[in-house]
């Protein structure tokens, strides 16, 4: 049996903008990977939105693969962007393992933003056809 987990998550730019003014490089090295932290800092007008962007699908991914209780560390969910400029999530360590045991086989995810706010929305595919979860 096939099941969807889905998660959405919304961020305030401005908050991000906020925390990385007052914590700086010991925010980003917390919350994201050195792939992460190398795209978002290409641009500085758009660094914000990026990690807030970022932010967001992490927090959005915890909640389709729940996550909440397994104890991660930020860093093992990476949004990865690829040449074409789209979007998708890399699982590591703690992630990848439980999104295994729940029958994780395909990730979709969607950023977007408005004004000060910035969201992700993250689609889980669980299990197969014929298979029950």
């Amino acid at each position: 049996m096939r099941t969807l987990r889905t998660g959405i998550d919304l961020v305030q730019i401005s908050r991000i903008a906020e925390s990385l003014a007052n914590f700086g490089e010991k925010f980003t090295r917390r919350l994201f990977t050195e792939h992460e932290i190398g795209y978002a800092m290409s641009s500085e007008p758009l660094q914000a939105e990026r990690f807030a962007k970022r932010f967001a699908a992490k927090e959005a991914a915890i909640k389709a693969l729940e996550l909440t209780q397994v104890g991660l560390d930020w860093r093992q969910i990476e949004v990865r962007r690829d040449t074409s400029g789209h979007c998708t999530l890399a699982l590591h360590g703690v992630a990848r393992e439980a999104a295994e045991r729940a029958g994780v086989n395909e990730l979709s995810l969607s950023l977007s933003r408005d004004g000060d706010y910035a969201t992700a929305m993250v689609v889980a595919l669980c299990g197969r056809d014929g298979e029950q979860n």
